[in-house]
């Protein structure tokens, strides 16, 4: 009887340079959430002494390596690492070797998709991922900086995951291109194909220094018909995935279910201003959590009144430096 790990989907990875798919072997293998065991080769006569029995859900060879002997293999799906520009003849598929390990392996994660059945269950020690909830009813109070400040730091030591929920984004790197997928696809795909939810995700992931991010939602409006159970239902699913140990959530008025949000948070910051203005509103959000029953929300909300900051970080690289960062590391230097 196999194991259960045997009983995984297998990709098998060929490649005459070594140093390649030493490489990229080593990558695939300590990305978390992959659904394969791999297997790496660099010579075929070793490749078929060892992979003769077992069913191969995807080959993935690279253009110098590529005979059409593998096909005696019978790999469910053969990817070819195209190394010319060219297509490779008797190969229908293939991807450019030559882009970030990143990028590869998203592509690959798309072929994939053509081709899984429901993906077995995963045993984990238990849901280890922690929620953070950044929320203010007060505008222009850099909460966006914060957030994303926040998840480059935390992102140097943990696995972390940063979803903006802002109607219209104002940080040009985290923006979709015409044609990517984004925030509101990925709430599609949980409704339509959910047991291959954790491959949809990752083939959505952008990267800023160490911190993951899926692009927001490019049409503000799309935010409004999101209901708040779906909400729910994706950061279960992200949790269940185990991938990350920090998920930070740049809240906004423009979804549904704030309240129901905030409570699953096991921290929730909230950034005002010492201004009369500002400590109405304060005051009138939570009065509204307290009438309905929020109070628990309400006791675990940390509220930052910033200085004034010398500098600003205009690109997304420069935000683990400079005044908001030395900020936040002196505030909540216990979780990073």
């Amino acid at each position: 009887m196999k194991g259960i790990r045997e009983s995984e989907p297998l990709l098998i990875l060929y490649d005459i340079e070594e140093e390649y798919t030493l490489l990229m072997s080593d990558y695939m293998r300590n990305y978390p959430g992959l659904p394969w065991r791999i297997h790496a080769y660099t010579d075929e006569e070793e490749l078929f002494e060892k992979e003769n029995c077992e069913t191969i859900s995807m080959l993935v060879v690279s253009e110098g390596s590529y005979s059409d002997r593998l096909k005696l293999l019978d790999p469910k799906k053969i990817i070819v690492l195209n190394e010319s520009g060219f297509v490779v003849e008797n190969a229908a598929e293939s991807v450019d070797k030559y882009q970030a390990a990143e990028i590869v392996l998203q592509h690959l994660i798309q072929h994939y998709l053509e081709i899984a059945g429901e993906l077995p269950s995963r045993i984990t020690a238990g849901n280890k991922t922690k929620f953070i909830g950044v929320y203010s009813p007060v505008k222009r109070c850099l909460q966006t900086t914060f957030s994303v400040t926040l998840s480059e730091l935390l992102a140097e030591k943990h696995r972390t995951l940063y979803l903006n929920f802002e109607s219209y984004c104002g940080i040009a790197e985290f923006l979709s291109k015409d044609g990517e997928n984004d925030l509101s696809d990925l709430v599609y795909f949980l409704n339509v194909d959910s047991e291959k939810f954790g491959l949809h995700l990752q083939t959505m992931l952008k990267r800023v220094g160490e911190m993951d991010y899926v692009p927001p939602i490019r049409y503000g409006q799309n935010l409004l018909t999101i209901t708040d159970a779906e909400w729910m239902n994706l950061l279960k699913k992200i949790s269940e995935t185990d991938m990350y140990d920090y998920v930070i959530m740049d809240l906004t008025d423009c979804i549904q279910g704030i309240p129901d949000i905030l409570r699953i948070c096991n921290r929730v910051y909230t950034i005002t201003r010492d201004d009369q203005y500002a400590k109405i509103k304060m005051s009138q959000y939570e009065n509204m959590m307290l009438r309905y029953e929020y109070k628990d929300v309400i006791e675990k909300m940390e509220r930052f009144v910033f200085p004034k900051f010398r500098y600003i970080p205009i690109t997304a690289e420069q935000y683990t430096r400079g005044d908001v960062a030395d900020y936040i590391r002196s505030k909540l230097g216990e979780i990073l």
